[in-house]
């Protein structure tokens, strides 16, 4: 812990962007090309219904990655900062925290979820065969929440201390499960949706047990009572705090799609949820690779936090942040310029409109941004000071979001669903540029009081 510590501490930045990035980008998009295969073996091995289905449904799984984002970067960043203290007390008490919440948070969603899953999949507007396949899925989802929740936090606390390799192979051997496992459950056992579903799910399992077997068999940087069930409240509070902004993002995202999919079944047809569908998959592979940065940043911003270099905390930002931006741009090029062979691979041998490219352009524009909000979210916890990122996430959503994709749609159709939320979230863009600026300042000028 002390060689990774210092090397966080005291390197220059870039050296250290690199050394924890490379392998976060790699762990990264290689969890977000769960949810994309999903998307090309349901497209290729069903049909462009089952696509649809899967497309309404996995909003609504993505509760347990609420929850396990919640666990994993509210006690992540607690984790960095008494790394960077040196507070060894509250290290070794962790996970008992940690279990008490996975078990929880188990519970209250994976009972509630499956009973009412008809009502949830009816409420996101899912109807006929769209419905009933994307019961089916969600179905089979909700079952594996344990494992979804309590794998996300395991391998979110292995990065914040800084071991960005290990959490990338363990990521790594639960995707080589997953595509395995796709087309034999779809297509040669003959399991559908539900198939896809349960593939994932075993990955899973798999993820969670490489967590487990890494803090059991004494890998961590730090001591801690893994099994422990014995909440601690002060740690409670802390998690729930930190951890807030990354839940109510997820949340807010589920909500969004609520509203997003109920417009475009009343106001498009099928295909309009195919196409969103696959554009929204597309838009979230692209935003692995900062996942990845995120995951590396949060690290290196905490622990020089918590040994008061703040300015130091500072430059990771910005650093993090435009290496983002650059990262993207190819990407983003690319995709502006070929958006009809890009789609085709998700939705094959169909004609787009002029119409639907020019959303998919729209949609598409703000990627450009998002490196800035997306680091922002892990920045403000890892400072100690998450209010920010948990007020922009309820702006966003609550705010914004909703109210102006219950107006737009009626007046513009199921183009003014891109407009909006293009126009939206470059409008947080400025937000968190403004709340930045004034958080950096005032950390400037604190650390300029510290005796040296």
């Amino acid at each position: 812990m002390d060689k990774q510590k210092q090397i966080i501490l005291t390197e220059k930045m870039p050296r250290v962007m690199w050394q924890m990035s490379w392998p976060a980008i790699i762990a990264m998009v290689l969890y977000g090309l769960n949810n994309f295969l999903d998307g090309i073996f349901v497209g290729h091995l069903i049909d462009n219904t089952a696509l649809a289905a899967v497309g309404v449904a996995y909003p609504l799984a993505q509760f347990a990655q609420g929850f396990g984002t919640l666990i994993g970067t509210g006690i992540g960043s607690a984790i960095s900062i008494w790394i960077g203290a040196n507070e060894k007390d509250k290290l070794n008490r962790a996970f008992g925290t940690v279990n008490y919440l996975t078990l929880v948070f188990s519970i209250l969603i994976t009972i509630p979820c499956y009973i009412f899953a008809d009502e949830l999949l009816y409420m996101m507007g899912g109807r006929g065969e769209i419905h009933t396949l994307g019961v089916e899925y969600f179905k089979a989802t909700i079952l594996g929440s344990f494992f979804w929740i309590h794998g996300l936090a395991l391998n979110m606390i292995i990065r914040a201390e800084g071991r960005m390799k290990t959490a990338a192979w363990m990521i790594a051997v639960g995707l080589i499960v997953d595509v395995a496992l796709k087309p034999i459950f779809i297509e040669t056992f003959g399991w559908g949706v539900a198939g896809a579903a349960w593939a994932t799910n075993l990955s899973m399992i798999i993820y969670t047990l490489l967590g487990v077997w890494y803090y059991t068999r004494g890998k961590s940087s730090f001591q801690t009572l893994f099994w422990s069930l014995k909440k601690d409240k002060a740690i409670l509070k802390e998690t729930l705090s930190l951890g807030m902004p990354g839940f109510v993002m997820m949340i807010m995202i589920v909500i969004q799609n609520i509203v997003v999919f109920n417009a475009l079944a009343k106001y498009g047809n099928e295909m309009d949820i195919t196409f969103f569908t696959a554009v929204n998959r597309f838009y979230i592979l692209l935003n692995t690779p900062l996942w990845g940065l995120m995951r590396a940043l949060q690290p290196v911003a905490g622990m020089n936090y918590g040994a008061k270099n703040y300015r130091r905390s500072i430059s990771a930002y910005r650093l993090f942040s435009f290496t983002g931006l650059l990262i993207l741009f190819p990407f983003w090029f690319f995709v502006m310029l070929y958006p009809s062979q890009v789609m085709e691979v998700m939705i094959p041998d169909t004609p787009f409109s002029i119409e639907q490219l020019t959303d998919f352009r729209i949609y598409m524009s703000i990627l450009l941004a998002l490196p800035f909000v997306f680091m922002a979210m892990v920045w403000f916890p890892a400072i100690n000071n998450a209010r920010p990122a948990t007020v922009i996430s309820i702006l966003r959503q609550v705010v914004f979001y909703i109210p102006i994709l219950l107006i737009v749609p009626p007046l513009y159709g199921v183009s003014g669903i891109y407009i909006a939320s293009a126009a939206i979230d470059w409008v947080i863009f400025g937000m968190v540029i403004y709340t930045f600026s004034r958080n950096s300042r005032k950390l400037t000028l604190a650390e300029s009081t510290i005796p040296k």
